[in-house]
C-alpha cells in the first residue's frame, strides 16, 4: 500500500487559482469569514459565526502556538540589505529556553541576499523607552540551505522581546505585500500563547474571543495543544510524485490531561487546522509505537504511520501514552512529527477539521483530499464558483472525514 501511495502524482491535486481570489488582507471581523461545510458528500454554505451550532457537543482542539517576528533586516556598511529569517532554535534548542535567553542565542535561518554575507557581523538598532540598543547577527556556518546565526544583544531583554522590537511578522510571500501594523494582531490567533511559529495556524484566525465563548456556552468542549509551525508548511512540492518530497519536521507539545481526555471521550473530535490534525493523528501512532516497545516513540517519521500496526483502537494507543506520562511524572508529551497525510490515509483521532483553502499542489491540499476523499474537487470547485476567498486570510471550510462514522 505504501509504495502505491508514494506514487501519487502531484498534478492530480492542483487547480487554477486566480490571483484575485487570494485574500490580501483579513476581514474587519474574524468570525464574518464564510464557511463551506462538507459532510457526507453534501455541501452547504455558512459563516464562522455559526460554529457554536455546528460544533455543539463536539470537542474542538486548537493549536495555541504564537507567531514570532521572525523576519529581521540588517544593512551592511556597504548599504546591502540582508534579511535573516529565523526558522528554528539551535542553541538553546528548546523553544521556550531560547526565547527566554538574555544576551545570546543561536538559530537556524534562511538568509536573503546571502551572497553578500559570507562572514562578519551585522547590526541593527532598536529602542525601548527611548533608550537605544543594538542586536548583532554573526554568521556561524551553513547547514544545507540553512545558515546558523549567532545573535547577541546589549539589552537586558529576552530574545523574545528583542524579536518583538527588531523583527517583522512573517506574513506569507503570496500576499505580495509588506507586513503592516494590522498583521501583528490579525496574523495571530486570539488564543496564541507559546512563541515558536513562523507561520500562523490559519484556520484559527477566524475565531474571536466572543465566538469561543459562544461555542462553550453551546456545549462544545475546547482544548489546546502546541505545534510550532515551520516554514516547511509552505514549501512547494517540486517533485512529480509525493514519495520524492521531503516533509518538514515540526515539534509538538501536548498536555497529559488532553491525552487522557482524548483516550476516553465519546465526543466527535474536530481539529481546528491542519497543524492540530497532524498533531492529533501523530499522537495515535506515537501510542502504537509505545505499545510495541519501539525506541524514540515520540518521534514520528514521514511515512512511518503507513508501516505501523494499525489494529489498535484510539483508546488503546492514547492510554499507553497517558500511562507513560503518569509513570514518568511528565505533565506534557514532547515530541516531533514529520507525518505526511495523503489520500489513502485512515484517520484515527480526528472526525472533522476546520481549515482554509490551500495552494494548488501543496501537502496541505493532499491532507484535505485525504479527509474529504474524491469530494475535494467539488469543495474547491464550489468555493471558486461562489466567490470564497482563498489562502491565509481567506475563508474556510469544515470537512467531515469521508467514510468515518460520526456521533
Amino acid at each position: 500500500m505504501l509504495q502505491e501511495l508514494k506514487k501519487i502524482r502531484i498534478e492530480e491535486y492542483t487547480y487554477d487559482l486566480p490571483a484575485e481570489r487570494i485574500a490580501r488582507f483579513p476581514l474587519e471581523r474574524r468570525e464574518d469569514a464564510r464557511l463551506l461545510v462538507y459532510r457526507g458528500g453534501e455541501i452547504r454554505e455558512s459563516h464562522f459565526r455559526e460554529v457554536p451550532t455546528l460544533a455543539r457537543g463536539a470537542a474542538l482542539v486548537f493549536n495555541n502556538t504564537r507567531v514570532i517576528h521572525a523576519r529581521l533586516r540588517f544593512r551592511k556598511e556597504t548599504g546591502a540589505l540582508i534579511e535573516v529569517f529565523c526558522l528554528a532554535p539551535a542553541e538553546p534548542a528548546d523553544h521556550a529556553l531560547n526565547f527566554a535567553a538574555v544576551g545570546q542565542c543561536e538559530w537556524y535561518c534562511m538568509v536573503g541576499n546571502a551572497k553578500r554575507w559570507h562572514g562578519g557581523t551585522l547590526a541593527c538598532r532598536y529602542t525601548v523607552d527611548e533608550k537605544a540598543y543594538r542586536l548583532w547577527a554573526i554568521h556561524a556556518g551553513t547547514q544545507g540551505a540553512e545558515t546558523r546565526v549567532r545573535f547577541t544583544w546589549d539589552a537586558p531583554h529576552s530574545f523574545s522581546e528583542v524579536l518583538e522590537r527588531c523583527g517583522q511578522i512573517p506574513i506569507p510571500p503570496y500576499l505580495e505585500r509588506e507586513a503592516v501594523a494590522e498583521d501583528d494582531v490579525r496574523y495571530q490567533t486570539v488564543y496564541s500563547k507559546h512563541d515558536g511559529s513562523v507561520a500562523a495556524p490559519t484556520a484559527g484566525l477566524h475565531f474571536s474571543e466572543g465566538l469561543l465563548q459562544r461555542a462553550r456556552d453551546a456545549g462544545a468542549e475546547l482544548h489546546e495543544l502546541t505545534l510550532h509551525v515551520g516554514a516547511g508548511t509552505f514549501k512547494p512540492v517540486k517533485a512529480a510524485i509525493i514519495g520524492d518530497h521531503e516533509m518538514h519536521t515540526e515539534h509538538v507539545v501536548v498536555a497529559r490531561s488532553l491525552v487522557e481526555y482524548l483516550a476516553g471521550t465519546p465526543r466527535e473530535v474536530i481539529a481546528v487546522g491542519t497543524t492540530s490534525t497532524r498533531t492529533l493523528e501523530s499522537l495515535y501512532w506515537m501510542g502504537v509505537k509505545l505499545l510495541h516497545g519501539m525506541p524514540r516513540f515520540n518521534e514520528l517519521g514521514q511515512w512511518e504511520a503507513y508501516t505501523l500496526p494499525a489494529h489498535h483502537s484510539r483508546r488503546e494507543a492514547l492510554e499507553a501514552l497517558a500511562r507513560w506520562l503518569a509513570m514518568t511524572g511528565e505533565e506534557h508529551l514532547r515530541g516531533s512529527s514529520t507525518l505526511m497525510i495523503v489520500p489513502g490515509y485512515a484517520f484515527r483521532v480526528v472526525s472533522a477539521l476546520f481549515t482554509n483553502f490551500h495552494q494548488p499542489g501543496s501537502t496541505l491540499l493532499l491532507l484535505v483530499a485525504a479527509a474529504a476523499g474524491e469530494g475535494w474537487h467539488r469543495v474547491y470547485d464550489h468555493a471558486l464558483s461562489r466567490g470564497f476567498r482563498f489562502l491565509s486570510y481567506g475563508d474556510g471550510c469544515l470537512l467531515y472525514v469521508a467514510g468515518r462514522r460520526h456521533p
